[in-house]
């Protein structure tokens, strides 16, 4: 059975994200993928859903402050499924590893055919359960670099990546992890935001980004000056910005119901 999570409950920290006008149920919930079983926060609006997000948190995983935004998003008439990165990770593992240098050990271990297949199934849920012809697919961080791999994919019809690494990072190498850049041509709408003072996400690699979108519209680049990575989805960072953050919310919204 699905663990229901209350419907009304509030969080100030996500305050960024506005709330819409729509009664909100979540759900933690369990998908099984090619026999693994993937925690996923699962939120829907109690009218019939305008459309659909897949959401891909940052490297602590699913945790409080993804279940009050799947809510929020929700709330703005999207149905939501938030998907644990790391499904395939013991989950008392994942419980202890609250200090996120303890997780980068994980991260080029990781395989992009299953953590594309676990958004594809998330995606599939919304489909299924929530009736809805269109499916997003937004991430932060290191859930910023699988949505613009996500985006490539042809699963979704459209994605945000808040701060993804465009290249993998040197640390985060592994047999089975592709670039973002590789397939950039390839992928749907996609809304990329970046802070120009973030180490993770060079100039050089937004400009090799911005030159593979040349000619598409329908991608677009937001670099915020002197934004830290980071600066969107979390207020308890230091990194925080309040009014940026609200303004690119608002953006967000706009390209996932447009």
């Amino acid at each position: 059975m699905p663990d229901r999570i209350g419907a009304r409950r509030t969080i100030p920290r996500m305050a960024a994200l506005r709330e819409g006008s729509e009664s909100v149920e979540v759900e933690r919930r369990v998908l099984l993928v090619d026999g693994a079983e993937v925690p996923v926060v699962h939120a829907r609006p109690e009218g019939m859903p305008r459309a659909g997000v897949v959401l891909h948190p940052d490297i602590m995983g699913n945790r409080p402050l993804f279940d009050d935004m799947a809510r929020r998003l929700a709330s703005h008439g999207l149905a939501v499924a938030c998907v644990e990165p790391f499904a395939r990770i013991a989950s008392d593992t994942r419980a202890a590893a609250v200090d996120g240098m303890a997780r980068f050990g994980w991260i080029g271990g990781l395989d992009d055919d299953t953590q594309l297949g676990d958004l594809a199934a998330a995606a599939d849920l919304l489909v299924v359960e929530d009736d809805v012809a269109r499916v997003g697919i937004v991430g932060f961080c290191m859930g910023g670099f699988y949505a613009l791999k996500a985006a490539a994919t042809d699963r979704f019809d459209c994605a945000v990546a808040f701060y993804g690494m465009i290249r993998v990072p040197d640390a985060w190498r592994g047999p089975a992890q592709a670039s973002p850049l590789d397939s950039a041509a390839e992928v749907c709408p996609t809304l990329a935001i970046f802070g120009s003072a973030d180490q993770w996400t060079p100039p050089a690699d937004i400009e090799a980004l911005r030159a593979a979108w040349a000619g598409r519209g329908d991608c677009e680049i937001v670099v915020v000056d002197g934004a830290e990575h980071g600066f969107v989805h979390d207020p308890d960072r230091p990194a925080h910005r309040a009014d940026d953050a609200a303004a690119l919310w608002e953006r967000t919204l706009a390209h996932l119901l447009a």
